[in-house]
């Protein structure tokens, strides 16, 4: 039996920067996770992906990544895409400069 689709956002990482992107609701890649749009359609989903993986010279690893709902926003449901809106963790730059992580 097919396991049933949740939600999900689209990541990549931009390749000149290396830093963590999503599609936005707009069609434009955003750097905020509550920017991007929530896939509850598996298809639609898929169809994106497709696209971002035609474009390897903006960016590397596209995939789609579990997320709910919460608040109005898109939220990750597991650490490790939690761990990737915080932005690199070697040193405090990006985005850790700016918050309270």
């Amino acid at each position: 039996m097919a396991r049933a689709f949740s939600p999900k956002v689209l990541t990549a990482n931009r390749l000149l920067e290396g830093d963590v992107v999503y599609l936005g609701r707009d069609g434009q890649w955003v750097s905020n996770h509550q920017d991007a749009v929530l896939f509850n359609d598996e298809i639609e989903a898929n169809n994106q992906l497709a696209h971002a993986k035609t474009q390897p010279d903006l960016f590397v690893g596209p995939y789609l990544a579990n997320a709910e709902m919460r608040n109005g926003h898109p939220t990750p449901t597991h650490f490790r895409e939690e761990f990737r809106t915080r932005g690199p963790s070697n040193y405090i730059h990006g985005k850790q400069e700016n918050s309270n992580v």
